[in-house]
Formats: structure tokens, sequence, C-alpha cells
């Protein structure tokens, strides 16, 4: 299952999703967003864009579809969440089931390495301006006197 949605995410659906009583493993990976960037700033919110949900579709179908060439799995389910999101809400999850952990573990790590690498593409961070920043954007020094 691939989805994308303005709703907040329940794991729980996903974690359904590819529940098989063949399978020993369930593996479920919940993102949200953080409050800090990674240049240490406070995150106020982040989104990600519905303009281009197509191509967020496109991606996550590709990650899903390579992940059932890699290691044959086909239960697979990628919920990512679009528009206005605040910190601490759940921006993607990601489940697979598997007769075994190991190839479940992987398949997860994949997808979500894969969707780090893509997403920056329909996202932008709204952050909180750091004290005294140059006009270039450099890191805050001291200043000159006026």
């Amino acid at each position: 299952m691939i989805r994308i949605t303005r709703n907040p995410i329940r794991p729980e659906a996903a974690i359904e999703s590819v529940r098989r009583k063949a399978y020993g493993a369930v593996i479920a990976y919940v993102g949200t967003v953080r409050d800090t960037s990674g240049d240490h700033r406070r995150v106020i919110f982040m989104e990600h864009q519905a303009a281009l949900q197509d191509l967020a579709r496109q991606e996550l179908e590709r990650i899903a579809g390579e992940i059932n060439r890699r290691w044959h799995l086909g239960d697979v389910s990628i919920i990512h969440r679009i528009g206005k999101l605040r910190t601490g809400e759940i921006l993607l999850v990601v489940a697979i089931g598997a007769p075994h952990r190991e190839e479940a573990f992987a398949a997860c790590q994949y997808a979500i390495d894969s969707f780090k690498q893509v997403a920056h593409q329909w996202t932008t961070e709204t952050l909180e301006e750091a004290p005294g920043p140059t006009p270039t954007g450099d890191a805050p020094g001291p200043r000159p006197p006026p």
C-alpha cells in the first residue's frame, strides 16, 4: 500500500496491511518531524508540498518496487503525510511484512534511506532565525561597529 495523505497517519493501519499468518516479522518505522534542524536551529514547521504529490507517489512506488525486486517482498506499506506539519507529528510510516526478520529489517532500512534521499524535492523546513545572521547566511558572529 502506497498512500499520500493530508490527514494524521495511524501507524497501525500500515502494520495491519502487511501482516500475514505466514510471516514471522513485521518491521515498522514511524518518522516524525524533529524540533531541531541539521544546523541546530529550532524547526517551527515542515511542509511537504501538495503540488508535488504525484512526484512523491512515483518515488514511493519506485521504492516499493525496488524492495520487491531485491528482497522479493510484496507486502510493503509506505504512508507519507503532506501539508504543513508541526514538530512531533508523524510524516512517514513504513511497514514491511516478511517471512524472516533479516530481509524485513534490510528492506525497511532501504525504504527509509531512499525516502530521505528524494524527499528534499518536495519538502521545506521553516526554521527559527539564528540571532545575528550575516547577509550571506553564514554562521552568526561578531558584528562590526556601526
